[in-house]
């Protein structure tokens, strides 16, 4: 990291590790090429607690060539054929700016991937609230530079690279608000294979905000990801994990993302500043635990403290018992009675060796 990155805002939410954390409700493909499906799952994510939903605008023949196999995870949800399984999923422009409107009325961001720079010109056409792009595009200089260009922020997914390639991609939109989410194109993802601590290395790399695009089938892991550092999350919802399609299996129901929203937000409350301190409800609790010297016996004014002279004990009204050495040597100004904590206005200054 070279410079100081741009504030990354969604609207009126600032993406910081010390600001609530924004969560995404990846709703993807999961409307099954249904515009009436999709506002459903927007009303439901917002229900939910999600903060912004996310589409993807993309054209099958413009993303796929003639040659285009199926991953794994697709093939189990068996799709034989990736061009046509993503042609049946397509939204328009028109299909897509009635969930825009939905998510806007439910009072929730939205946001869009986009696959093809040629549809970045259209996608602008309507008010989405960020862009985020697919894994497989961190190294798409020409489509993220088209999406940088109207100044909205930039959410850039890093699945399936190493830390170079997204320092790479920090030092290309140094003065864009940019977020990177660290993520595991695995779907879905194994809870050991999650690597959260890859958060924290993101940060420090570039000083930007990072989330995780959680594809684990877990209700906890953004939750601990938080712990991690994460200050975006990104989770897939849908209307029936069992449905059929190439996302359902690793998504989350409506009823699992309130929970998962809920236990991300206690994550963070329970995390705190970061500041170690002393807090208001401990104080008395200090006072009462905590031993403080005091005298062992009665005592007269003059007299000069030895270690005999003094004890240990609850509460902590007196001087802390890392004072010890700095007590024993000096003469009392005071006479105290046993069990009597010693304050430092009951000494002399000088201290006899």
């Amino acid at each position: 990291m070279t410079s100081e990155r741009p504030e990354v805002r969604v609207g009126t939410r600032r993406i910081s590790a010390t600001e609530t954390p924004f969560l995404i409700a990846e709703i993807g493909v999961n409307h099954d090429g249904e515009v009436a499906r999709a506002i459903e799952l927007v009303r439901a994510a917002a229900a939910a607690g999600a903060d912004a939903v996310k589409f993807q605008w993309f054209e099958a023949k413009r993303l796929v060539g003639d040659s285009g196999a199926t991953a794994a995870y697709q093939r189990r949800s068996g799709v034989s054929d990736q061009k046509a399984m993503l042609a049946s999923l397509e939204l328009g422009r028109e299909e897509l700016s009635l969930v825009v409107d939905a998510a806007h009325d439910h009072g929730i961001a939205a946001m869009v991937t986009v696959f093809s720079t040629e549809l970045v010109e259209s996608a602008r056409t309507l008010e989405w609230d960020a862009w985020k792009t697919a894994s497989p595009d961190l190294v798409h200089r020409p489509l993220l530079e088209a999406l940088a260009a109207d100044g909205r922020p930039l959410f850039v997914s890093t699945g399936a690279s190493d830390l170079s390639e997204v320092v790479r991609t920090d030092e290309w939109f140094a003065s864009t608000p940019l977020a990177f989410l660290h993520c595991v194109s695995s779907y879905p993802t194994p809870e050991d294979q999650a690597d959260l601590a890859a958060i924290r290395e993101i940060v420090e790399a570039t000083g930007r905000p990072c989330g995780y695009s959680d594809h684990t089938a877990l209700e906890t892991t953004g939750g601990l990801a938080v712990a991690a550092g994460a200050c975006v999350l990104e989770k897939h919802l849908t209307w029936s994990r069992t449905a059929t399609g190439p996302d359902h299996a690793a998504s989350i129901e409506p009823e699992e993302f309130a929970r998962y929203a809920a236990f991300v937000r206690r994550a963070h409350l329970a995390l705190g500043d970061g500041v170690k301190a002393m807090g208001e409800l401990e104080h008395d609790v200090r006072k009462v635990a905590r031993q403080s010297v005091r005298a062992a016996c009665d005592l007269e004014a003059g007299t000069l403290v030895s270690e005999t002279d003094l004890v240990v004990k609850r509460p902590g009204d007196g001087l802390e018992p890392w004072r010890m050495s700095e007590i024993i040597g000096r003469r009392l100004a005071r006479g105290l009675r046993a069990d009597e904590p010693i304050q430092e206005r009951d000494l002399t200054a000088e201290r006899i060796p």
